[in-house]
């Protein structure tokens, strides 16, 4: 194999093979030897670039920030005059694609999340990665009619943050609803919310 030994693309192999480790062997798999070792790097170059297992985990939040940017494809979010069946269609696209082509990426995300509620120094890191889609489903209920878009867009998170993990790690494991399925549910909640 041959190993990109170029600024970015060598930080990308690093922090991609953190993910993966991370979805596969939860945080204690998580080591730069195991990320050496995964990525077909000679030994000591992860170090190198993160010297430390926090800047490990910060360079795999960064990259799971920008990962997950493609997978919720804030560029396809509505215009908030497209109404609340477009917020719908465009967010159950979005979580479908996390608990289905993008299952190891979202179970990464809650290793990390979890690891960032122990460490103060990475929270800020993590906080930060969530605020771009935060704000950006802020702006669209603001832009809707919500009368409470910091509360709206909390509900909105945590149900689809809920569904993905009762259907990844909680007691529906099994389960992984369809598209149509997911698109239903939002515009049950939208619609309670918006009054559309």
């Amino acid at each position: 194999m041959s190993v990109r030994t170029t600024g970015p693309s060598r930080s990308d192999l690093v922090a991609d093979t953190a993910l993966a480790l991370l979805a596969e062997r939860g945080m204690r798999g998580l080591t730069h030897r195991a990320v050496d070792e995964a990525a077909g790097l000679p030994q000591g170059s992860t170090s190198n670039l993160a010297r430390t297992r926090q800047a490990l985990l910060e360079l795999a939040v960064r990259r799971l920030a920008d990962r997950e940017a493609r997978v919720l494809a804030l560029h396809e979010m509505p215009d908030p005059r497209a109404g609340t069946g477009s917020l719908a269609d465009a967010l159950a696209l979005a979580t479908h694609r996390a608990l289905t082509r993008n299952r190891e990426l979202t179970l990464a995300r809650y290793e990390l999340a979890l690891e960032a509620t122990r460490r103060p120094e990475l929270r800020a890191y993590f906080d930060a990665t969530g605020a771009r889609f935060r704000d950006q489903l802020a702006a669209l209920v603001t832009g809707m009619g919500s009368t409470d878009p910091a509360r709206h867009t909390l509900s909105l998170i945590a149900w689809a943050d809920g569904l993905m993990f009762s259907c990844m790690a909680g007691s529906f494991g099994a389960e992984v609803p369809s598209l149509e399925e997911v698109r239903a549910g939002l515009r049950e909640l939208l619609d309670g919310m918006l009054g559309a």
